[in-house]
């Protein structure tokens, strides 16, 4: 009789394990079609947003400024990397959450608070500087997101983004800085953005304010981003010499 109870008891775990497992298999499965669709997206739309960059300089354009042609794709493929964070903060992802954070955060900063904002930052070398450099860094960066997901990365392809960035990351910084100053010296002239005192909500901001604020924390935070991938690169590519 114990022999008997025993049996349907261990029936129902061993049921229930497969039951969690097929759970978990979809889930995985689903996962990594979204992650492969979200990669390849945004691989094809930061490609179209650099044929648009060359394009601009090499073909006429009826006049249209540089942020005219670029706005809509930058709007979209730069604001669509806040979800990596996301991706990251629940695992989907093995990155750290904090320098996902960081790393998107500037950009979408430029992109929403400072281009969108203020028409100064459009002019200059700050927007093509700091969209070459977005763009080269992305189309590889992403290339390889979806290349590890179909099970296997080109070792060109994987080496070009573990070294390329030595060289467009201070390009793009760069690019980003100036774009911030040409803002900042826009809103203050202006007084955009600002609320000055007496108001009825007892409420003061300075938008130029915050824009130096922004400036500022390119000082501690692009050394440690930048180290930061200079230790990936190294365990990236130890890891692929060893294999």
């Amino acid at each position: 009789m114990a022999n008997k109870a025993v049996g349907p008891m261990g029936e129902n775990k061993k049921t229930n394990g497969h039951v969690d497992d097929k759970k978990k298999s979809s889930r995985g499965a689903l996962t990594r079609f979204y992650l492969l669709a979200y990669n390849i997206t945004q691989t094809i739309g930061w490609t179209m947003i650099l044929y648009k960059l060359i394009s601009y300089y090499l073909v006429p354009n009826n006049g249209k400024s540089l942020y005219d042609v670029l706005s809509f794709s930058l709007m979209w493929f730069q604001n669509a990397a806040v979800l990596e964070v996301f991706h990251a903060a629940t695992g989907m992802v093995k990155s750290s959450a904090i320098m996902t954070a960081f790393q998107v955060g500037s950009r979408v900063a430029v992109v929403c608070g400072v281009l969108l904002a203020t028409n100064e930052a459009r002019l200059g070398l700050g927007l093509p500087m700091a969209v070459l450099a977005w763009s080269l860094t992305e189309i590889i960066r992403y290339s390889n997101y979806a290349c590890a997901l179909f099970g296997s990365t080109p070792y060109f392809l994987k080496y070009l983004r573990y070294t390329l960035f030595i060289i467009l990351y201070p390009i793009g910084i760069t690019g980003e800085l100036t774009c911030i100053y040409k803002a900042q010296c826009e809103v203050g002239e202006g007084q955009l953005y600002s609320i000055d005192m007496p108001n009825k909500y007892n409420f003061t901001f300075n938008y130029q304010h915050l824009l130096w604020f922004l400036m500022i924390l390119y000082v501690p935070l692009f050394p440690q981003l930048y180290m930061y991938m200079f230790g990936q690169r190294k365990k990236a590519l130890q890891k692929e010499k060893s294999n």
